[in-house]
């Protein structure tokens, strides 16, 4: 008997899931050895990305009943996209995950406090800027008060889960001044900064080292006032019209006509950036803005390649004295496309030595907010990811996303390697690096 919720479901995912995208997948299994949740789970389809499009497609026909296990295959799937990269057929998995995860959001019933969780962080937090400054603000305030060192104190951090301590452990500490370092060059590229809801509040300092070694490099950088959330959390949570809701606002603040390139610096925000594109195609008042935009999106690490960094750092190149590897962030690799440029710049860094990690292009389980929401799966992806640092024993595992950065803080934390080495985002990476030879 087709319950009225089945009903539903399966008229949700006719709804918003592409058949067309599902046909393409030729179900020749090249993507399995790709996908970190189908190795993790000794190799279960239901968590591979052909295991998961065959669901999509079964519940688009009626073929299974919706229940808690067929949520679960969907909820398990950590985004990291490294499906695609390896798919012979282009299968757009991507979209299909998004379009899967609005389908069930449309449909699923929720408590109150999920609901008002959910419009909380997605109507309110990620929605303004404002409010993201202000919530970091409390943060800086527990830290700067002495309340996070009483709380740690007198045990009351042991009330929360394990992964939500950890967590709490590794956040950084938000600083406030800005000491100049670096002479800017006469400006040669214009560049707009797009400052990112979390890179521009709990890694204010990463960015405002960002600005300084542009300025160095000589580029002209201009900031848009009221830019928002990029919209990538949104897509990722099934709240796909929320995100776009946010793309909307950034691409009326942003005038590409005046910038050669707008840069980020962080991997998650940067795909979900280039793809404002694809998403507002069909939307005749912003599919030209939107496409121009993603045309001139550009990663950070690129950025600096283009603006001549690695002759600068060859300029300095010292005697190595440490190991430094560089950890991919899934977006920026999978996406984006991005894999030399990084690489490139850590082997010309004064004073280190570059060797590459271990399965460095497979996900170190932070995937966003997926950490917090499937904590037990991530930490199992951690946990082998730590095992390929240990082997390496780098001083400086660089980063280009804030969630692999805090992530890998916590693996470091875990495995008690914190007075060995560290995890560093590519922008405080290379500034130190300049500095020590200044």
């Amino acid at each position: 008997m087709v319950t009225e919720l089945q009903h539903r479901m399966q008229e949700s995912f006719k709804e918003h899931v592409s058949e067309d995208h599902l046909m393409d997948c030729m179900k020749c299994g090249f993507c399995l050895p790709a996908c970190p949740t189908y190795l993790i789970t000794d190799q279960d389809e239901t968590h591979s990305p052909r295991g998961r499009i065959a669901l999509m497609k079964a519940m688009r026909d009626g073929d299974v009943v919706w229940d808690g296990s067929v949520e679960d295959a969907f909820d398990v799937c950590l985004g990291c996209r490294a499906c695609e990269p390896a798919c012979p057929a282009g299968v757009q998995y991507g979209s299909l995950i998004e379009e899967t995860r609005v389908a069930i959001q449309q449909v699923k019933p929720q408590h109150v406090v999920a609901k008002s969780v959910r419009k909380a962080t997605f109507d309110g937090v990620f929605a303004d800027q404002g409010k993201m400054t202000g919530t970091v603000k409390l943060v800086q305030l527990y830290q700067k008060s002495g309340l996070q060192k009483a709380t740690r104190k007198i045990g009351f951090l042991n009330l929360f889960p394990p992964f939500m301590q950890e967590m709490e452990s590794v956040l950084p500490a938000i600083e406030t001044k800005k000491k100049r370092t670096f002479s800017a060059k006469p400006k040669t590229t214009r560049v707009a900064f797009f400052t990112g809801c979390l890179m521009d509040t709990l890694f204010q300092e990463t960015n405002k080292r960002t600005i300084e070694l542009l300025e160095w490099l000589g580029a002209d950088v201009q900031i848009p006032a009221e830019q928002q959330c990029c919209g990538a959390l949104h897509g990722h949570s099934g709240e796909l019209e929320k995100g776009l809701r946010n793309a909307r606002k950034n691409l009326d603040v942003f005038d590409s006509d005046d910038f050669d390139y707008i840069v980020n610096n962080a991997g998650g925000c940067g795909a979900f950036l280039t793809e404002y594109e694809n998403h507002l195609k069909e939307d005749s008042q912003y599919a030209e803005k939107a496409a121009q935009f993603s045309r001139k999106m550009i990663d950070i690490s690129s950025l600096f390649v283009k603006l001549g960094m690695n002759a600068r750092l060859k300029e300095m190149k010292s005697e190595a004295h440490s190991i430094v590897t560089y950890q991919d962030s899934c977006h920026l690799r999978n996406v984006n496309k991005v894999i030399l440029e990084p690489r490139s710049l850590l082997m010309d860094a004064p004073g280190f030595e570059y060797k590459e990690l271990i399965d460095a292009s497979s996900c170190c389980g932070s995937a966003g907010i997926y950490n917090l929401l499937q904590p037990e799966m991530a930490k199992r992806i951690l946990d082998l990811k730590m095992k390929g640092v240990k082997e390496l024993q780098p001083a400086k595992i660089v980063t280009s996303n804030p969630g692999c950065l805090m992530q890998m803080n916590v693996g470091i934390k875990r495995e008690k390697l914190e007075h060995e080495m560290q995890a560093v985002h590519i922008v405080d990476f290379l500034y130190e690096a300049i500095q020590k030879q200044s």
